[in-house]
């Protein structure tokens, strides 16, 4: 097909609305089929997995080498023909909401900034890799985006998006401390909120909230493929008064509205299901701007976790996960048993 025929495509794919779960799901299938159509056969082998294949849970947000058994699967912005990466980021922002493509977009630009920082060759704003899992369409398949501080990943069943997670942002430098960007701050709401709510508390509240006087290093979970509960530290959101847990739902709220309102708003039914008073915040470090600092927001199923520790408190990594749904397994499961008899399709 040529170029211009699949950029016509394309715009009439756009055109649909994203009222629901549903059409997100053919949204993203479209755009999917309209970019890996626009590949070559070479790219294509390069950018496509089946959906069972282990590597689609093998996930980081590390600069990996560019080659060598360590690296990253898919097929980089940089090894694509520009009319391909249009494509691309087509198919990235039916995934995302608004602020969530700005920020992901913000966040592969610093690597600019750090390589005009350190001169390191491995920052490099085109090393970000698109991958699809499965037929785009099919009744079970996902894709994901992923580079230097920034993990999407998306599963779609039975003609829906059931997962989002893993989702990773982070941002380096927080703050970038001077040059043509001076000021710009990423994930500026996923620290301020927060901070908001840990000062608001009185002090019988910090007793509860702040578990630690010094911060981890990073977030714990790091780039596992599963997580767990992190255990009952923190205060519950049923002891916090009523403007504190308008704060929370807030502070949740900057997570999961990185994706597109619809899929949010599932995700955000599933939280409240769960039950919203037995969520709880957890605060480890100091609570002044510039101090180094971590916390989580973990419920019934879900975890949102956050560190700035690093590079004097400018280094940030924010992540959300979900217990049994990352890279849609719960789903996924139930969808194999009913469909082909198994857990995992052959």
């Amino acid at each position: 097909m040529k170029v211009r025929t699949i950029l016509f495509s394309l715009a009439a794919m756009l055109g649909v609305s994203s009222g629901s779960a549903h059409e997100a799901a053919k949204e993203m299938a479209d755009a999917a089929k309209v970019w890996l159509q626009a590949l070559s056969d070479d790219q294509r082998k390069l950018a496509t997995y089946e959906l069972t294949d282990e590597t689609r849970e093998n996930w980081h947000f590390v600069p990996k080498p560019f080659e060598g058994e360590d690296m990253r699967i898919g097929l980089t912005l940089k090894d694509m023909e520009p009319q391909q990466r249009h494509l691309a980021y087509a198919l990235l922002s039916t995934g995302l909401s608004h602020r969530g493509y700005l920020t992901s977009t913000q966040i592969m630009s610093l690597e600019h900034v750090l390589w005009e920082m350190e001169q390191d060759p491995k920052r490099n704003t085109e090393m970000y890799y698109f991958t699809v899992f499965g037929e785009p369409g099919a009744d079970a398949w996902g894709w994901k985006m992923e580079g230097h501080h920034l993990s999407l990943n998306f599963t779609v069943a039975d003609g829906k998006v059931v997962s989002a997670t893993p989702n990773f942002f982070a941002s380096n430098p927080g703050k970038i401390p001077q040059g043509q960007r001076k000021g710009l701050q990423v994930l500026a709401r996923e620290e301020n909120v927060a901070r908001r709510l840990v000062q608001s508390l009185n002090d019988e509240q910090k007793t509860k909230a702040i578990f630690e006087e010094k911060a981890p290093r990073d977030i714990l979970t790091s780039a596992e493929s599963t997580v767990k509960s992190l255990g009952d530290a923190g205060i519950p959101r049923s002891e916090l008064n009523e403007d504190q847990q308008k704060n929370l739902m807030q502070l949740i709220r900057v997570y999961i509205k990185r994706t597109r309102d619809k899929v949010a708003r599932d995700d955000l039914a599933a939280i409240e299901k769960a039950g919203l008073d037995n969520i709880k915040f957890a605060w480890a470090g100091g609570t002044e701007k510039g101090d180094q600092h971590y916390y989580r927001v973990q419920g019934p199923t879900f975890l949102l976790e956050y560190a700035n520790t690093q590079n004097d408190a400018n280094h940030v990594h924010a992540v959300w996960r979900d217990f049994d749904g990352d890279f849609g397994r719960d789903v996924l499961k139930e969808h194999f048993q009913k469909h082909h008899g198994k857990e995992k399709a052959e």
